[in-house]
This record gives structure tokens, sequence and C-alpha cells, in this order.
């Protein structure tokens, strides 16, 4: 039985279609929906088009702009979404990152009356009674949250991200659809399976709920500020818990300069050189020691303080490695730079990334190519951002994926290092990442990790031949039994039967069309009944109904496009 929330949601969903559907047709995309099979939707949609205006010379614009225009109009979780597959160059194609990159939050902020009122269902006390003071103004104003400065009650002075109210039932609702849309695509589209849309929608749902949980990226905050402990070139917020929970955080107002104010910062006295360094090693760090790095480091979210200290803001996007991506991702950058292209398959063909389909002649010339390319490059010309994005490029030429974090990272990366250009056009950074990752060498080699190693493996073994014959014997009970089963499942399939029952469904309805019409010529004939102008009234009522059903049928087949 339908909950009553279930059913509330289900009825916003259908609204919500309407809205996505008609902004796509309004966009041009409606050949895309058709393909999509919502027939019904289609024509609400086409309806719904005619109330809207399409911008001034849409027919200039790329078919990425006109994706990226569409989505900042459906809203918050569709710009988001954006915003993620930005990050996703092995997914999409390079022109529809760089419209993503665009993509922004416009949105209007949020009345300062309805923040407060979050703000003490979530602490439990009014606004006055938590804050001295609480600036009207905000200082940003996102489509997820809203931030103001305040002043805490012990005089502290704080920032306070406050979630919109409502936010999250619009999320639910867009994710089902997405949802809906993504199995869509999957099964409709000529090749939507290659891309996963499936788990991309999976992948987004998780990484947008824990952004909307501030508690989430309070304890983050936490992990950072603990990596860093005693380290006097990076400087953290710290969280005020007793005015944080899932909906509000309160942080430490940091007063510094942006990284990319470079006159501001020279005027100061500020080194740029030691801020490169220093930058560079708190990144590193955060990937090939701590394993946790900050997902969207673009100059906004990097002030200076003195001392040339570095202090990072807004950990909503964090990427993650564990020991395991960490190793794979030094031998990958081993196998670079020693030049063996074997070495370098054989890991891609280990971790799954390379299929069966996969040309790895070809693969393997390119990738000779590519290294070549690169390995007489000086380190200190070599150019990290352009190298990553050649080698993604190169990547999905052979339709090979890899893990979201290590695009998230290598989208880091490229925004670092465009950072770091700015502040010292002369730092090598290929000489500064080389004890990084000749230290991880020496840890996997070490002693006691092998050991480690050795142990797990010696563990998976003896629990693989610990549950072999159970299940071995499970195995031949159910085919005893007749109870062993092979779940198949038809592909591509789906369009046809969908235009065989449309084909069915008008012949039946020409059937009752047809047979109104030889019904009503027998009344006619019959001359019996109630007369009007001479003729039976059951007899023109029947006519009438089969000339506005035919009319009907025909008005829907012309509106298909096929006669």
């Amino acid at each position: 039985m339908l909950t009553f929330t279930r059913i509330n949601r289900n009825i916003r969903s259908i609204k919500r279609y309407r809205n996505i559907l008609g902004i796509l047709i309004k966009y041009g995309f409606g050949h895309v929906v058709e393909q999509l099979n919502i027939n019904y939707y289609l024509e609400l949609g086409r309806r719904i088009v005619t109330l809207g205006t399409a911008p001034k010379n849409i027919d200039r614009l790329t078919q990425a702009e006109r994706l990226r225009l569409a989505m900042e109009e459906l809203g918050p979780t569709f710009v988001k979404l954006g915003q993620i597959l930005s990050t996703r160059p092995d997914v999409i194609p390079r022109e529809y990152i760089e419209e993503f990159r665009k993509l922004q939050d416009k949105v209007p902020s949020v009345p300062v009356a309805e923040l407060q009122e979050q703000i003490r269902r979530e602490l439990g006390l009014p606004v006055e009674e938590v804050y001295a003071s609480f600036d009207p103004v905000p200082i940003a104003a996102a489509s997820i949250a809203q931030v103001h400065r305040a002043t805490l009650r012990s005089g502290e002075s704080v920032v306070v991200k406050v979630r919109r109210p409502g936010i999250l039932e619009i999320v639910e609702t867009d994710l089902d659809i997405m949802a809906g849309l993504a199995y869509l695509i999957e099964n409709h589209l000529p090749g939507g399976d290659l891309y996963d849309p499936s788990g991309l929608v999976k992948e987004f749902r998780r990484t947008i709920y824990r952004e909307m949980d501030f508690t989430r990226e309070g304890h983050t905050i936490d992990r950072f500020a603990a990596n860093f402990e005693g380290d006097e070139t990076v400087y953290v917020p710290r969280v005020y818990w007793d005015f944080t929970g899932e909906t509000v955080l309160t942080l430490e107002y940091v007063d510094g300069i942006k990284v990319s104010d470079l006159q501001v910062l020279v005027d100061k006295g500020y080194d740029l050189k030691i801020i490169a360094r220093h930058g560079a090693d708190a990144f590193l760090k955060q990937v090939l020691v701590h394993g946790l790095f900050h997902g969207d480091p673009h100059p906004g979210n990097f002030f200076i303080l003195e001392g040339n200290i570095i202090c990072m803001l807004d950990y909503g996007m964090v990427g993650r490695l564990d020991g395991e991506l960490k190793y794979r991702l030094v031998d990958l950058l081993l196998g670079v730079l020693q030049r063996d292209v074997d070495r370098i398959i054989s890991l891609m063909l280990y971790s799954g990334e390379i299929s069966d389909e996969t040309d790895r002649k070809g693969l393997k010339r390119d990738l000779s190519e590519f290294i070549d390319d690169y390995y007489e490059t000086p380190l200190g010309e070599l150019n990290v951002g352009r190298l990553l994005m050649e080698f993604v490029d190169l990547m999905n030429a052979y339709s090979i994926k890899f893990p979201s974090d290590l695009m998230l990272l290598a989208k880091a990366l490229v925004t670092m290092d465009g950072i770091g250009r700015q502040l010292d056009p002369d730092f090598n950074r290929v000489d500064h990442l080389k004890p990084f990752i000749e230290k991880l060498v020496h840890e996997r080699l070490s002693p006691g990790n092998v050991s480690r190693e050795f142990l797990g493996i010696m563990q998976s073994y003896g629990s693989l031949m610990k549950n072999l014959p159970r299940d071995l014997k499970e195995f031949i009970n159910r085919v005893n039994r007749n109870k062993f089963k092979i779940d198949l499942e038809h592909r591509g399939l789906e369009k046809l039967i969908s235009e065989f029952d449309k084909s069915s469904n008008r012949l039946s309805f020409a059937l009752v069309i047809g047979s109104l019409i030889v019904g009503s010529s027998l009344i006619i004939q019959s001359d019996k009944g109630p007369q009007l102008f001479g003729f039976p009234v059951l007899g023109i009522l029947g006519y009438t109904i089969a000339g506005i059903l035919g009319l009907w049928l025909a008005v829907a087949i012309l509106r298909s496009g096929r006669l």
C-alpha cells in the first residue's frame, strides 16, 4: 500500500515531468524526447512549449550550449548534475565539459525570515538567542544553501551556511525523474548504455545527499583539520558544533585574500613563490598521504593568510583515494615515467578498465605515441593540465572509464596547476612530486606492508576454500531439483513492442469506427426509432461519433509524422 508521502511524490513527479519535457523541447531536444518513447508526455510537452518563448537565435547555438541553458532553467538539481559531469571527461565529450563549467546557480536569495525559521527548527532556539548579530544580506546565495555572516553571543565572528527551505523535496522529485530518464536512455537511445546513465544517477544521488547534509561537511572539515594538525602552512576553519546540524553549519570566519588577487598579495608583502610551494605541498599531502582531497579548488575557495598560509574553504565536494587506489595511481605514474606501456595496459586489465572488445594493439600504439610526445619535454616546461586532458581524451577514444574520484582528482589537479602557474611560472611541479612518489613506493615495498598484503591474500584464499564445497553442493542440489534458473533479459526490443502496441491500438480504433458506421447505416435503412429531420436519431448519433473519432485518429496520425 502506497504511503501518503509516496503518493504526494508521484503527483509532484508528474508535474515536474511535464515541466522538464517542455523545457527540453523548448531548447530543441524534442527528437531526444521522442526517442525516449514518452508519447503522452511528448504531446503534452508540445502544448506546454507553445506557452513559453525559446531564447533568441537558438538555432545559432551549439547543442552543448542549448543543453547548458536548459539545465540552468531546470533548476538546482540539474545545475548540480551538470557541475559534477563537468568533472567527468571520461563520460561526456570535451565541448560539453567546457559548457557545463559555465553553469551557475542563478537563484534569488531566500528571505532572511525563512532562513531564521530554518535555523530555529534545526537548533531549537530563535536566531537572536543563538547569535548576537545575524547579517540579513547574504555573502553567497547558491541553489542548495545560503551563507551569512554572524557573531556568536560569546563574541566570535562566524559564517552560517543554511540549507534552502524546501530544497530536499525538489531534489528528491528530480532524482526520481532522473532515474526514470536514465532507464529510458539505456533502453531507447542508441549507445546510451555505454555511458551507464543509471550508474551516474546513483553516484549523483549519493553525492548530492552528502552535500545537503551539513553535519557530514562539518566532520569532513574536522578530518582535514586533523590531517594538517601541526602543519604551519595550512589553516582549516573551526566548526562550532553546538550551532551546527543537518541544515545549518556554523564556521569560524576567516579574513584573508583570495589566491587570485595577485597584485593585492604582492602589495601586502606576500611571497607568491612560497605560496605556490605551500599550495603544491598541501595538495600532494591531501592526495598521496591522507587520501582525502578538496574536490573544488577554484580561486574563490582559497584564501591566503598572514605568513603565506593557505586556508581552504567550502568542503562540500571532496574526493577520496583508498590505499589500493593510491597505489594504482602511483603505478600508472611510474609506468608513464618509465615509458612502460605494457605495464600501463596490464594495470588497466587488472582493474577491469579494459573490456574484451578494446582494441589493445591500437591502444598500445597510441599510448606509446602519447608517452613519446611528452618524454623529451623538459620537466619545467611540462603542462600537467594539458597532459592529463590529452590522456583522458585517449582513454575516451577506447571507451575506458576510470573511478569517479580519479576524474575529480584530474579536474582538481588541472585547476591547481593553473593557479600554480599564475603564482610562479617557473615552479617545477614534477620535481616537487618526486619525493612523495618515492615515499609511497618505499611504503608499499616495506616489510610490514608486504606482510599485510600477503596475509590478506591468504585469508581470501582460505575463505574461498572454506565456502567452495558448500557453494558447489548448493549448485548441484539446485540442478537436481530443477531449481537452477538463468534469467534472460531482452534489450533493444522495447521500441518495436511499443510500435506494435500503437499499431494494434489504431487498428482497434479503426474497427470501432467502422462498426459505428456500419451499425448507423443499418439503423438509417431500417427507418425506425425517434426521427430528426426525417432520419433515425440513433443513426445520426452513430455517424456523428464515428466522424469525431475518425477525425481524432487522423489528427493523431498526422501529428506523429507517420502517414
